[in-house]
């Protein structure tokens, strides 16, 4: 995998304050990846981009809510973001990535 399609599964960290939480405690970390995406796509992605070792990877899709704008109802898109679970003693540092 070239580094384009190293950016192309991983699209953004999905920051909040559950994703935050457990990076700290547990090592995990979450990303929006692409609705393509598989587990060993992910895998590869952080592991090349990140220089770590990923123990696991967990696929959520994640279904847009319908939300009512006026009289007008419309939905949100759906997305998929992945769980990745490191190894101890490693952390993800976002400001050392080469674009």
């Amino acid at each position: 995998m070239n580094k384009a399609e190293l950016y192309n599964v991983l699209l953004s960290p999905h920051v909040s304050e559950k994703s935050a939480m457990s990076a700290e405690l547990d090592g995990r970390h979450t990303f929006k990846v692409a609705p393509t995406a598989t587990k060993l796509d992910v895998r590869r992605a952080v592991e090349k981009l990140f220089d770590v070792r990923v123990t696991s990877v967990q696929i959520i899709n994640v279904k847009g809510k319908t939300k009512r704008f006026g009289a007008g109802v419309g939905k949100r898109s759906d997305w998929k973001k992945a769980t990745v679970r490191l190894a101890d003693g490693q952390d993800l540092d976002f400001v050392g990535i080469d674009s």
